[in-house]
């Protein structure tokens, strides 16, 4: 019965023994120069359950892997290996699962040697000089933007403190030119352009028109016309008149305050004169920049 129940035993064991799947991993060559590549092959005879390891070097490099292949009921993957340093390297065993158990390859030995270079047979030649980059249009965008700030601030400048001084100028020499009677003749022809008073208007209109007289007032005869009511403008014309500071008739001191007085109706008191009044009133203001002067300064008045 002993007997029998150990050959059970050693029969289990052989079969076990015999079922124990195979791992291999093998190079073809051992033997490389700097920079040559060789192949590493892993195969396990095993397809079920096998998870194969990241393969890790020391010395040595992995220029390319295939995926596993089956073949056979095997597994087998392939590495592309080089080295670069001169020395004997080894591929450490390998470490492969197949069914939650683990199984170890063999570890393998692989010199890479020197290459031997005949100083003497290669031809030397002069070392190159650094070769610059192209140019491009970012190599310059920082000096164009900063020339067109610089253009604008002069074109700014030149604006600010050439053309406007003298835009300016040229508007102050038109308005210098022109004396108190003309300019006021240019100005109720102006007037007379813009047909207020033909449009309804009537108010806007005899406010510009007594604005003129007033302004030639206060131009010609240097009176604060424009400032003052019609009452103040006629009394200081009474007391230059009586001062004999001034040319005018009482008709045209009249004519005057009527204009003046028919101007503030229209403009307070909402009156509203007929056309010919209007006409009239247009032929009075023109009448009174003509006769309305200073007296002339002789010298004798002046030595006085």
């Amino acid at each position: 019965m002993r007997k029998q129940l150990c050959y059970i035993l050693l029969f289990i064991s052989a079969i076990s023994f015999a079922q124990k799947p195979m791992v291999k991993a093998e190079i073809d060559t051992t033997n490389i120069r700097i920079g040559e590549q060789f192949n590493l092959k892993i195969s396990i005879d095993e397809t079920q359950n096998v998870i194969l390891p990241k393969l890790e070097l020391t010395g040595l490099e992995i220029i390319d892997s295939t995926k596993t292949d089956t073949l056979e009921n095997s597994l087998i993957r392939k590495y592309i290996l080089t080295g670069f340093d001169s020395g004997a390297f080894y591929i450490p065993e390998q470490q492969i699962f197949i069914k939650n158990q683990a199984y170890f390859t063999d570890s393998l030995l692989v010199n890479v040697a020197t290459i031997a270079i005949d100083t003497t047979q290669v031809k030397k030649f002069p070392i190159k000089s650094i070769k610059s980059e192209p140019y491009t249009f970012d190599d310059f965008k920082i000096y164009l933007y900063l020339l067109l700030a610089a253009i604008a601030i002069i074109g700014f400048w030149i604006y600010w403190f050439v053309i406007r001084k003298q835009k300016q100028r040229k508007e102050e020499e038109t308005y210098k030119v022109l004396p108190p009677y003309e300019e006021a003749i240019y100005k109720l022809n102006e007037l007379d352009e813009k047909l207020l008073w033909q449009n309804n208007k009537v108010k806007e209109y005899y406010s510009e028109l007594t604005e003129i007289i007033r302004g030639f007032i206060e131009r010609e005869l240097k009176v604060p016309a424009l400032e003052n009511t019609t009452d103040e403008i006629l009394e200081a014309l009474k007391n230059f008149e009586d001062a004999e500071t001034i040319q005018v008739s009482k008709e045209t001191l009249k004519t005057l305050q009527e204009l003046l007085h028919e101007a503030d109706l229209v403009k307070f008191a909402k009156s509203k004169p007929l056309a010919v009044e209007i006409k009239e009133d247009r032929k009075d203001a023109e009448d009174i920049i003509s006769n309305l002067t200073p007296k002339p300064i002789f010298e004798d008045d002046e030595l006085e």
